[in-house]
């Protein structure tokens, strides 16, 4: 399907106080995802529709999926199963799997599920809202459609429709879609095609329109955020720079980020930003061992990450890293892992996120030999685990009695009674008082774990 475009005519509209119909979506996967969902449902309740309060109430289901770990399509389609019970029960419902998983299989989908309504793609959402009006009017001939064209739906669609939180403290801005690596283990490639950037004075303006609106804090996403390269060839530094000149927001991050596009100019763009971008960066490793990244066809080497790690830190001081890390690659030895554990040693990671290694359909590494039993992956993402929890156990340690900047997020997950925040170092910080979402606190540190920081209010920063 290659009709569809964003902002098209408006076929189905509200009558009166009644909803043309109702929606829910259910998200999986990243930040990515999540704005792409937010976008959606923009583009839905531009044509009428309201959000339903859960998916038994629903006339429209979308599952926007992530196929990044192992055994996410059995996951969806246990999923499925699921709502499929619900759309025996509600005559009319349809059922729409977008994302990832969506593009990786496309038209597979209605051999295992043909309950499933739509399939629509990554790159292809443009088509669901124009798909969903045609299947409700009574097309026959839309249903069972894959649209799976990888087109720039995403990038292309209005910012002022996107369907955000009113009182929501931070918001996302995507600058581009997709990568042009090949990392033998990932599926992205596939899932979200060739690097595709928007033009950085669209950006800016959708940076503007959320200053308007009281948001705090924009993160600038991209799969490969730091290749970001619009067509006049302006990169993620210029766009830094920029944005760091915007009245309004006061912070500014961006990820994930590739370490083989962290450039010198990037590195004095973020530090000339300070304070409104953030002093805290993203930059997945993988591996610490030269060889793993070489069969994971990284572009870079050991002391090459560890050089750009020096010359971040150089720059910013206080410089908060954050990183991936895959444990039990086909080619790692035990050698290779204890080069990963010196590295998280040297480095001394703020947060890392840590898995064990999954084939991913249609990568390199998929048909390779496997030869790392799963008790010995278990055993080497444990031992990676627990010394990375000692190594944020003692960093968050020497934040206690320190006073520091909170952006509070909302109430804490734990209990109501109190509220959850970030310092500009991505620092949770949990605490109790009289605030509300979207405020600058500052906030005195009285203890700390390993993954979060707890203290008393202050005074009122903003």
């Amino acid at each position: 399907m290659s009709e569809a475009a964003w902002d098209p005519p408006v076929r189905r509209v509200r009558v009166g106080d009644r909803p043309v119909g109702r929606y829910h979506i259910e998200t999986w996967g990243c930040q990515m995802n999540l704005l792409d969902s937010d976008k959606i449902a923009g583009a839905l309740e531009r044509r009428g529709y309201e959000r339903a309060r859960e998916a038994g109430e629903a006339d429209v289901v979308v599952l926007n999926t992530c196929s990044i770990r192992e055994k996410a399509e059995e996951k969806v389609f246990s999923e499925l199963g699921r709502l499929r019970a619900l759309k025996d029960r509600r005559e009319g419902m349809v059922l729409a799997v977008c994302g990832c998983v969506a593009q990786q299989e496309g038209a597979r989908i209605f051999e295992r599920a043909p309950y499933v309504d739509l399939v629509v793609g990554t790159r292809a959402t443009a088509a669901l809202p124009i798909l969903l009006d045609r299947i409700r009017s009574g097309d026959r001939s839309a249903r069972r459609t894959a649209d799976t064209e990888l087109r720039n739906d995403s990038l292309l669609f209005p910012h002022d429709q996107i369907r955000r939180e009113p009182a929501a403290a931070k918001a996302y801005v995507t600058v581009i879609e997709g990568c042009n690596h090949r990392c033998t283990f990932c599926i992205v490639p596939t899932t979200r095609g060739r690097e595709a950037s928007r033009d950085m004075d669209d950006v800016l303006a959708e940076v503007r329109q959320l200053a308007d609106r009281g948001v705090a804090e924009v993160e600038f996403l991209g799969q490969t955020v730091n290749a970001y390269r619009d067509r006049r060839g302006r990169t993620l530094a210029d766009l830094l720079a920029a944005a760091s000149r915007l009245g309004g927001v006061r912070r500014i991050r961006f990820t994930t980020s590739h370490p083989a596009q962290m450039t010198e100019r990037l590195m004095d763009a973020m530090a000339a930003s300070r304070p409104k971008v953030c002093p805290y960066l993203h930059l997945p490793a993988q591996s610490g061992s030269s060889a793993v990244l070489r069969a994971m066809r990284r572009g870079y080497d050991r002391d090459g990450y560890l050089r750009k790690v020096e010359a971040l830190r150089d720059r910013m001081p206080e410089l908060a890293l954050g990183t991936d890390i895959i444990v039990g690659f086909p080619t790692e030895t035990d050698a290779d892992f204890q080069d990963t554990l010196r590295l998280l040693e040297e480095v001394e990671f703020d947060t890392v996120y840590s898995f064990v290694y999954s084939r991913r359909p249609g990568t390199p590494a998929a048909r390779w030999p496997d030869p790392v039993p799963p008790p010995e992956k278990r055993r080497r993402l444990e031992a990676l685990q627990s010394l990375q929890k000692a190594i944020q156990e003692r960093r968050h340690a020497a934040y206690v009695g320190r006073e520091v900047e909170v952006l509070v997020e909302g109430p804490s997950k734990r209990t109501s009674s109190e509220w959850t925040g970030r310092t500009p170092e991505a620092r949770v910080v949990n605490f109790a008082g009289s605030t509300a979402p979207g405020r600058f606190e500052t906030v005195l540190v009285t203890a700390a774990t390993a993954y979060s920081l707890r203290g008393e209010l202050v005074r009122r920063s903003a």
